[in-house]
């Protein structure tokens, strides 16, 4: 870890480079760099091809990326994350910027990115409450900067946790479509989380809410990433375990309860998805 104040011709910051443990690399996700800086001219700044993952949110001043033959105006508030495999150019205009940033990587983080991507992110989002993502990139420039042992363990949860607010901006604020798309499926999956024991029909399904079938199906896995029959599914499981927990009813009378007329079929599915037998799960807890 090397800390680092520094004040050049187009920037003062204070910044911190991380080389992380093995151990991080190869199960956490895993600081490069993190810190402030404040632009004193205005200047552009490139990457291409770096093996990391870009977050940064203007605290003042205003600016542009340019990313996926896209430009983005930025103005305080604004957030980005991006892939840095990508060529990608920000540049501050002459109200010169204040920002704040971290580059991250892991062993997930394509699959996390993907996933981001396909819930229709962007790579821009603004985000309402900045204190807490302010609060989350100082929390880790101390814990980089401190002799912790386990400061690797404490930065991954930070960064799980900034992860989280930026999964939850991936339906961005400006596209219509995307806060549609959303308010359609949450009362299709309000509704079967109330109606899983029942025997779908997807026909029947998106006739009741007025969607065709195949846009349901598309939008659904990519808002939740599971298929509609996969999230039944898990919903039945849920509900079999509480049974199988918390009730003397034998297999054949809880694989009845949660929708499942066949015993055997139960069994297979129970032990596909938690890796057990329903008696042996009963047994075991």
């Amino acid at each position: 870890m090397e800390k680092a104040l520094f004040s050049g011709e187009l920037v003062s910051s204070n910044r911190i480079i991380y080389t992380p443990s093995e151990f991080a690399r190869n199960s956490l996700i895993y600081l490069q760099e993190t810190g402030v800086l404040q632009a004193k001219y205005s200047h552009t700044s490139q990457r291409n091809g770096l093996d990391s993952y870009l977050f940064f949110m203007v605290l003042s001043g205003a600016g542009e990326l340019l990313y996926n033959d896209s430009t983005y105006l930025l103005k305080p508030n604004d957030c980005v994350f991006i892939d840095c495999k990508h060529p990608y150019a920000h540049t501050t205009s002459d109200n010169l910027w204040k920002l704040q940033w971290v580059h991250f990587n892991g062993q997930s983080m394509p699959q996390i990115h993907s996933k981001y991507l396909n819930r229709g992110g962007e790579p821009v989002f603004t985000i309402e409450q900045p204190e807490r993502c302010t609060q989350l990139l100082d929390d880790i420039f101390l814990i980089a900067s401190s002799d912790d042992y386990i400061r690797d363990m404490k930065i991954n949860e930070k960064l799980a946790s900034l992860l989280t607010i930026i999964m939850s901006k991936s339906w961005h604020p400006n596209n219509k479509r995307s806060a549609q798309k959303r308010g359609e499926l949450y009362s299709v999956k309000a509704w079967l989380d109330t109606h899983y024991t029942e025997k779908l029909n997807l026909d029947e399904l998106a006739k009741q809410f007025f969607i065709d079938k195949f846009y349901l199906t598309k939008i659904f896995k990519e808002q939740y990433g599971t298929t509609i029959n996969a999230y039944i599914s898990q919903q039945r499981i849920t509900a079999a375990k509480q049974l199988l927990r918390f009730s003397d009813k034998t297999i054949e009378q809880i694989s009845a309860e949660i929708g499942i007329s066949d015993t055997n079929y139960f069994t297979r599915l129970f032990k596909k998805i938690e890796g057990i037998t329903p008696g042996k799960y009963r047994k075991q807890w």
